[in-house]
Order: C-alpha cells, then structure tokens, then sequence
C-alpha cells in the first residue's frame, strides 16, 4: 500500500493508471476509520476488480466545517487508519496537506468554490449554512486527483450523497456514485467517527436515532393513507424527548432523489434527522 501526500502526485499516478487501462475506486474520508467505511473499500473493489486499484482520502476538510464546530478536535489517528486500509486491500491512501489542496488559502489568496443550489437549501444547508460549498469543492477536487471511475459515499450522510451526485451530474464528472448501506452497530447506531465524542450514558440515549426511525415505519405502515408530517413530527420529537441527553436539531420528510419536502408521509417517503447529545450532534436516516 503507498501513501500519497501531494496533489499533483496523486494525479499523476492516476493519470498512469489511466493510461494502462486500469480502473480506479475510490473512497473519500475524514479518517478515524470504522467498519462502515471498511465496507465502502470493500464495495470499490468489487465495482473496480482485482486488476483495479482503490484508493482512499483521508483529508479533513476544513472548509466544510463552521466556525464553531469540531474541526480541531475531529478525532485523528492516521497510523490505525493506514493498518486498517492495508488489512482492507487499499492500494493508495491520499492524505493531501491543505496547502496542497487549498493553496494560497492561508493568506487569502484562494477564491475558487463549488456551489449546488438547490439540494443544499434544507435540513443540513439551514443547520450549517457553508457546510455544502465546501463538500462540493473538496469532493470535485479529489475527483480531480484522483480520476475514479465509481467513487462509494455512505448512505448515513444521505443528503450529501444526493449533493455530490447532482454536481457530478451538473458539471459532467465521468464518475458513478454509488451509495453504500448504512452500517449500524448491535444496538442499530449508525456508525460514525463522532461516537467516540460521546460518554457512556450518551451513547446509550443515542440509539434513539435509530427506535425514531423504526417508530416512523411503523406509523407508515399500519396507516391507511399517507400521515400528515406535522403529526409525524410530533410523534416522533416526543420520543427524542424522551432521552435526557437528547437535543433535537430537526426531522424532515423528503423525496429521496429531489430532497423536496413532502407534506403527508407515506410508504418511499424518506426521513433524515439531526440530534445533539450533548455538544455531539449525530445524524440518521432511512427510506419508510
């Protein structure tokens, strides 16, 4: 497995790649790897084959963060992250510094930005208004380093996976999207690399994430017609309310391709929510 810290590198050795017919997957990371990303290499490899390569960023985007959000206390730990890509069968870990990446940055001197303007406008857009811009600028200049042919995002981060995939649509990337299924601990917490913040007792109300969707398919299915969202919303911030640790940020209903919101909820209508446990906010979803 090689390890690549420059932009201009990490294109070069694709653009061999490419010149040699060879297929690449990839994988774009924050880092402190879990089993759900694990799953992501192992769907990379099987769109790209044996005789493909995958790689994996491992990059800490700082323009997607907020000003009073956790970007210096993300958890770091690149040396597990590469012993469990090697163990995975990654073939290249990408892990650009931010002058490579965003050069001219630190003095001001960067004023280049990708903006999609209509997916972005709910639920994480409100909640963290330049989250978007930067995703989108820093999954287009991967895409740009790192040519894939398919490129695995997960299902947990769903908005964002619609995101990336209308801006690759938009903007003519030769890049398949494919949207792995949310990996889910025992206890059916998504997994995430922000569990970690949390204390036992935290980690233990956070599986209310998963009993709202459960809650939420329920009174789906035993309904005989669609269910105003009002009320649905209302069931389901009770049970959040429930959890003592529990703070609600929002719940949506949505089409899960347009990401428009739906005003009575039915069987197809997806479900997205954010909750804060403690100063840890966690996100879900899922299809009713």
């Amino acid at each position: 497995m090689r390890i690549l810290r420059d932009a201009a590198a990490m294109q070069r050795q694709a653009l061999k790649w490419l010149r040699a017919g060879t297929r690449i997957g990839f994988v774009p990371t924050m880092g402190y790897l879990h089993e759900g990303h694990i799953s992501l290499v192992h769907e990379a490899r099987r769109r790209v084959g044996a005789s493909g390569v995958v790689v994996l960023s491992i990059y800490v985007n700082p323009t997607q963060f907020g000003p009073k959000e956790d970007f210096t206390k993300y958890p770091r730990d690149f040396r597990r992250d590469c012993r469990l890509c090697r163990e995975a069968g990654v073939d290249v870990v990408f892990t650009p510094s931010d002058a490579s990446m965003y050069p001219g940055r630190d003095t001001g001197d960067y004023s280049t930005y990708v903006v999609e303007e209509r997916l972005t406008q709910g639920m994480e857009g409100v909640s963290r208004p330049t989250h978007f811009r930067g995703v989108t600028t820093i999954v287009a200049k991967l895409f740009h380093c790192v040519l894939p042919e398919v490129a695995v995002f997960g299902a947990k981060d769903w908005q964002q996976a619609a995101v990336v995939s209308r801006m690759t649509r938009d903007l003519n990337f030769p890049v398949r999207i494919v949207v792995a299924e949310t990996r889910r601990e025992t206890d059916g917490l998504a997994m995430s690399s922000r569990n970690r913040y949390l204390d036992p007792e935290q980690r233990r109300q956070a599986t209310v994430l998963s009993e709202v969707i459960g809650l939420a398919r329920l009174e789906v299915g035993r309904s005989k017609r669609p269910v105003p969202v009002e009320r649905l919303r209302q069931r389901l911030a009770a049970l959040v309310a429930t959890r003592p640790a529990a703070r609600l940020d929002y719940i949506e209903f949505f089409h899960p391709e347009t990401l428009q919101p739906v005003e009575r909820v039915g069987t197809g209508t997806h479900l997205a929510m954010a909750v804060f446990f403690g100063a840890t906010r966690l996100i879900d979803n899922g299809r009713l």
